[in-house]
This record gives C-alpha cells, structure tokens and sequence, in this order.
C-alpha cells in the first residue's frame, strides 16, 4: 500500500523528540510522502528546512486563520517573496493552510476574508494548488472561489460539509481532504456524507497532530496512522483499503503534478 498524506503539521514541536522515528515508521507502512503546512510567518523557514532535509515531504506556505492576530501586513509581502523565490522548487506543492474559520467567533470575518482573498490570488498568480482550512464557511468559500477560478484547484482540508458543498467543490477542481474524523462512529452525517463521495474526490490526510482517529483517541495524531484511516474509511465505503489507497494516491499525485 503506497499512500500520500496531504495534511501534516510535522513541523510541530510535538514532533520534536521523535520525528524522525515517526517518519521511519511511516515510510515501512507505505506513507510514502507527506505535506507540511505552513501556518504562519514564524513556522515558514523551520518547516522549509524540514522538508529539504527529508525525501519525500514537501512544503506548502500559508497564513492560517486560527492565528489571524499574529499575522501582520508584510507577512503577506513576505509570502509572496517565499513563492518567488521557490517558484519551481519540486519541494513547493501548494499555497496553505489558509481560509475561512467561522467556528472561532473571536476571529473578525473581514479580516480573515481580505486574508483569504489575498492568499487566492497568490495561488493564482503562482499557479499552485491551495490548501484550504474551511469550518462553518462552505458558502461564502464557495463564493469565494467561484469569482477566483483556480486553474490548479486544491484541497478542502478536513472535509466535513454536505453532500451538495461538496458537488460545488468538485466542479471546482477541488478534492476533499478525509482523515480521523469520519473514523468516529459518533460522526453520522459525515459518514453518511462519505460514503457516497466519489473515488477521484478524495485525498487522505491526519492533520497530525490534530485530529487523531477513532483508534488512538485522546493520542497525538502521527501520519503513520494514515494506513489505519485509509482502511476506516475503506470500510466505511465498501471498498479494500488498497483500492482507497491508490485512489487518493493517484488524485493527490495529479493535483500536486509529481
């Protein structure tokens, strides 16, 4: 089984003491290349060091809403240099983590939306993939994104909208992002929503060390439970886990042009 996680914070220092155990481990389950996200100006250079001191990670860069008060200004200016300057570079996969979160009520909607569309335009402008955080946003993401017209698309990260949202994404040129939450038995809706999405809509992804699954639960999420995902929602669909896996594997090499 050879699989592509397409959302890791592995960066973090909760990854500190053990990262390279982890990666280790996932490489002899078959995790064969994982994305790191940037979230914000102060993560940038540690994760880009990361991935170009290890095969097979790959960077995105981006300015995440949940952190929408430590942005500033120029770290907009800043991350359109980063894309300058790495234009090309096989490491640089996408513009992300960015988006809409109106979850967190204390985050101003105005701000997070100029931020968004700022971001968008870099996507376009660079012709990279954008790796989206969207939570209770669906509407006004989709808005958003139908004035936009991606020519890349992206990934809805955490994908946990309804069967509609994700018709719109799809005829977009987004794919879904699916990790530990529809492994909970508890998450009816999205597991119903789920199993009926199509094969060639999916990417598997952790969100390490977010978002663990039903398996590990209360646990630091790790990418190498990307193979137990897989086979959760492998079941939940009806299908091997094989079959799952190179599914996702094939939409995220497509998307991400490796």
């Amino acid at each position: 089984m050879r699989l592509i996680d397409t959302h890791t914070h592995l960066d973090f220092p909760d990854f500190a003491a053990d990262r390279g155990e982890v990666l280790a481990r996932c490489r002899a389950l078959g995790v064969e290349r994982l994305v790191v996200m940037g979230v914000y100006q102060g993560n940038w250079q540690r994760l880009w060091e990361l991935v170009k001191a290890e095969a097979g990670l790959y960077a995105a860069f981006g300015l995440h809403p949940a952190y929408l008060d430590r942005h500033q200004p120029e770290h907009l200016h800043e991350l359109r240099r980063w894309l300058e300057r790495l234009a090309g570079h096989s490491k640089l996969c996408a513009v992300g983590e960015f988006g809409l979160d109106y979850y967190l009520e204390a985050l101003d909607r105005e701000r997070q939306q100029v931020l968004f569309e700022a971001q968008l335009a870099l996507a376009a402008e660079f012709q990279l993939p954008a790796l989206l955080h969207v939570r209770r946003s669906h509407a006004v993401v989709i808005a958003t994104l139908k004035r936009f017209k991606l020519k890349r698309g992206g990934i809805i990260h955490a994908f946990a909208g309804s069967a509609e949202e994700a018709k719109e994404y799809l005829k977009l040129g987004f794919k879904l992002g699916l990790g530990g939450a529809p492994t909970w038995p508890q998450a009816l809706r999205l597991r119903k929503v789920v199993t009926a999405l199509p094969l060639e809509a999916l990417v598997l992804e952790t969100d390490a060390p977010d978002m663990a699954p039903a398996m590990h639960p209360n646990q630091r999420n790790s990418p190498e439970y990307l193979p137990q995902i897989c086979a959760a929602l492998a079941e939940l669909k009806g299908i091997s886990p094989d079959e799952l896996a190179a599914a996702s594997s094939r939409n995220a090499l497509e998307l991400f042009g490796w």
